[in-house]
């Protein structure tokens, strides 16, 4: 394939926003500086797009899915099996896997889900857990730490389920739940099984972490313990075309979070890791954008994604929030001058809204922009929510993303004679 029909998709996570009276009634992303965000704007054409259908909140892993192409109303599987494969464990037939939070709890009540943001020593947390509770009945436990306060569980054994209920209810101030069977589940018996081996690891592995050297120096250090696992997002093995059968393109992934790596990795994408791309607020954005740029030299397609938006989104911390796009623009910039725009098309967007006033994903429209060799560039000059809703692609769903891009790219396919 030639050079002229390199393609990018550049995700600043949870970017897009909603207004903020402290902001004077702008977004973040309104109210914070971007010139290199504004240029792909000015020399692009832009819209609005939602990830997955208008008013559905998207989560991380839902939104990839469906900017890359695959409709996640047809195969999505739970956000479990995408975390586990992110951190190298395969989901195999028959397998349940969860995300998991690093929390702090105090009885059963939930003071922090994200365990103060915890960065290090989860490894030593996880392998606590993992050597003292292999089994649980006939189940094997799989447990390996993600970036910061996030891990994988995968339950292998005979008879288990993925019709359970959540743990995590998603909100500090509260007691966490009891894993019960959903009503109505396919097999009642593997269903009840299956929440009573996660009630089970719940109460072990808080046992385990308590009291762990880990948590004893966070507690010195007037730092929250990291003292229980809470699973959500049950899911089963999931299958999935290849990205490059589907497509014809050779693509790479540089993302920041194992959720979205492992739904490379079921793409047989090539996950590229790269040094200082931490996921928080400290990433290396030009680390990031140089790693787009070297996977450009023999990949035709690469998805890179800065993480750290969503963050100050979750934390309702605007200025965090706004450091972060910041960071986005700024690899955007690199790619501006760096990449030769006559044979390169990118596409600016973010995977969902993460407003500060929520704290939470929202189903609300984000921005997106195409730049490149032939786009005819619309009236729209600065990028921001209100200013791309004037611009000439409307509306867009996710699903629609890769048909724009590789139509842009020159490799799409004719429909019809």
């Amino acid at each position: 394939m030639s050079e002229a029909t390199k393609g990018v998709i550049f995700i600043g996570d949870g970017m897009g926003g909603r207004p903020v009276p402290a902001l004077d009634g702008q977004t973040s992303l309104e109210a914070q500086a971007t010139p290199a965000l504004d240029a792909v704007a000015a020399r692009g054409e832009t819209g609005l797009m939602f990830p997955i259908a208008p008013g559905i909140p998207a989560g991380s892993d839902t939104a990839h899915m469906s900017i890359l192409g695959f409709d996640p109303f047809e195969y999505y599987r739970g956000r479990g099996p995408f975390e586990a494969r992110g951190v190298g464990i395969e989901v195999k037939p028959g397998d349940v896997a969860f995300r998991c939070n690093f929390s702090t709890v105090e009885g059963h009540k939930i003071i922090d889900r994200r365990a103060g943001r915890i960065k290090e020593g989860t490894d030593q947390l996880a392998a606590a857990i993992s050597t003292n509770m292999s089994m649980i009945e006939d189940v094997q436990i799989i447990f390996k730490p993600s970036v910061e306060h996030r891990a994988a569980l995968v339950l292998r054994g005979p008879n288990l389920s993925h019709e359970i209920s959540e743990v995590d209810p998603h909100e500090a101030g509260v007691d966490y739940w009891r894993c019960e069977a959903l009503e109505g589940a396919e097999s009642p018996s593997a269903a009840i099984k299956t929440a009573r081996i996660i009630n089970e690891f719940v109460r072990r592995a808080h046992d385990i972490m308590d009291g762990h050297p880990v948590n004893v120096a966070r507690r010195a250090a007037g730092e929250l313990p990291a003292n229980v696992a809470l699973p959500r997002g049950a899911g089963t093995a999931v299958h999935l075309q290849a990205f490059e059968d589907r497509y014809g393109l050779n693509g790479a992934m540089i993302v920041e979070v194992d959720l979205v790596r492992g739904l490379g990795k079921y793409l047989d994408m090539d996950v590229i890791e790269v040094a200082g791309a931490t996921g928080g607020q400290d990433t290396d954005e030009t680390a990031i954008a140089r790693a787009v740029v070297a996977a450009l030299e023999d990949h035709d397609f690469v998805l890179a994604n800065i993480k750290c938006p969503d963050l100050g989104g979750h934390d309702g911390d605007c200025k965090l929030k706004m450091e972060a796009i910041a960071k986005v623009d700024r690899a955007v910039a690199y790619l501006l001058d760096t990449l030769d725009m006559n044979k390169t098309t990118l596409a600016v967007t973010a995977d969902h809204c993460t407003p500060c006033s929520l704290m939470d994903h929202s189903g609300d429209a984000v921005p997106i922009a195409f730049v490149g060799n032939g786009l005819r560039p619309d009236d729209v000059t600065t990028f921001g929510e209100r200013a791309v809703s004037k611009g000439s692609l409307g509306h867009l769903r996710g699903m629609e993303v890769m048909n724009v891009l590789t139509n842009y790219m020159g490799v799409a396919h004719k429909f019809g004679a």
